[in-house]
């Protein structure tokens, strides 16, 4: 399923607090050295259902766990989610899981919740623990900035290597009813399917059942977060949390609403492939005619994820042998002489064979979209049609440019 276009939705101005009830701040805690907001706080009305999705991966953070536990317990009753940059928490032994509960607590008491109400969720270096005395000295200020006007300040404060802040907003009129829905997120590098490095968030004023709210968010998961890809590299924070709170919805109208959220998460997955470490455009990978969707979800993620494909982009080189070959290594069955492609709008190769193309023009079109990051012609979009069945997925990545190598290999030096 994916949602790119909707004439229901509208963006609007705000982010993950646009949705009726919610407040949101970020505070400078001095937990990084730039000086920069590094500690963030979501707190969600009363009655809120919060359901996620999390890293696959066996090394993750001790916030991860308590997450995990806490959602089930609670059937989705949270109320408030602390948000630390700088420190990943991860692999920090039994330390880890005390200090997320320390300081769950210290929020708990201050807001007058429950610890099982309450969530922690860290992003930076893997192995560094939090500095909970000084994330613990500073509840105070955070509890007194939530605002329904800070979520810029919320968003900034979630950030590490990323170079832009990723928040969306959306509002339709459903069934006579004005309902809104508002994200952000945080993701740059170590980004890969089955989660990666990235925290993401949304929110919206309608109330549902919470089975209904985990199965709706799964599904939001895998058509966004869950088809994106930087480097290849899945982390061990990787968290998406969504919240519902409100009226309940027609369930004639459920399908509208879990629209808007596919286009809320990818227009945040989206952004983080974006801005991935190094990249120069947003690469989109459109499969059709596979057996089934996970078939075209399987070939799409590993085209987008390909190393050669990505520094071909990088050169502007339409080498779509490197996408044949990819389309070939993905697993799953597709009739060849079916097989089609394009780079933008020029078709390269038909029926199993490479057509006669101008390689200067089609690599004009790619170089014409990398004069740099957020403008409205960075994307360079692959079709593959593979002729087989009526499956069909998009899955969303960057190019790989040497400034990608830089940057990591001076991530903690």
């Amino acid at each position: 399923m994916s949602f790119l276009t909707s004439s229901v939705w509208s963006p609007i101005p705000g982010g993950i607090t646009a949705p009726d009830g919610f407040l949101a701040a970020g505070i400078a805690a001095g937990l990084k050295p730039s000086g920069k907001k590094d500690l963030a706080l979501l707190y969600a009305p009363n009655g809120a259902c919060c359901s996620g999705t999390f890293t696959q991966s066996i090394t993750r953070a001790s916030c991860v766990d308590l997450c995990i536990d806490r959602l089930k317990e609670s059937e989705g009753k949270i109320r408030a989610v602390v948000i630390n940059s700088g420190q990943a928490n991860a692999c920090t032994g039994k330390r880890g899981k005390i200090d997320s509960e320390i300081i769950t607590h210290e929020l708990a008491q201050r807001l007058g919740l429950s610890n099982e109400e309450v969530l922690i969720c860290s992003t930076g270096v893997i192995g560094e623990p939090i500095p909970v005395e000084r994330v613990n000295s500073h509840l105070d200020h955070l509890i007194q900035s939530l605002d329904k006007e800070a979520y810029l300040d919320a968003a900034n404060a979630i950030l590490t290597t990323d170079l832009q802040v990723k928040q969306i907003a959306y509002q339709a009129v459903v069934g006579g009813r004005r309902i809104s829905i508002g994200g952000m997120a945080k993701g740059s590098g170590m980004i890969h399917p089955s989660m990666a490095t990235m925290l993401s968030y949304i929110t919206c004023d309608v109330g549902i059942d919470y089975i209904l709210w985990s199965d709706m968010i799964k599904r939001v998961a895998e058509s966004s977060f869950n088809a994106i890809t930087v480097d290849g590299d899945t982390s061990t924070n990787d968290t998406f949390l969504a919240f519902s709170s409100g009226a309940k919805l027609d369930p004639r109208y459920l399908s509208i609403l879990e629209e808007g959220l596919h286009l809320t998460a990818q227009y945040l997955a989206k952004s983080i492939a974006r801005d991935g470490e190094g990249a120069n455009c947003l690469l989109e990978i459109k499969v059709e005619g596979a057996k089934t969707n996970l078939d075209a979800h399987l070939v799409a993620r590993t085209i987008a994820s390909s190393s050669l494909v990505k520094t071909a982009v990088h050169g502007s080189d339409p080498n779509w042998g490197r996408i044949i070959a990819a389309l070939g290594r993905a697993g799953t069955s597709f009739n060849f002489n079916d097989v089609k492609l394009w780079i933008g709008p020029y078709e390269i190769f038909s029926n199993g064979v490479p057509l006669d193309f101008d390689r200067q023009i089609v690599s004009n079109f790619m170089k014409a979209r990398l004069k740099g990051k957020y403008l409205i012609d960075d994307l360079i979009s692959i079709k593959l049609v593979i002729g087989i069945g009526n499956g069909s997925a998009t899955a969303w990545g960057c190019d790989l440019s040497d400034q990608y190598v830089r940057i990591n290999a001076d991530y903690t030096t």
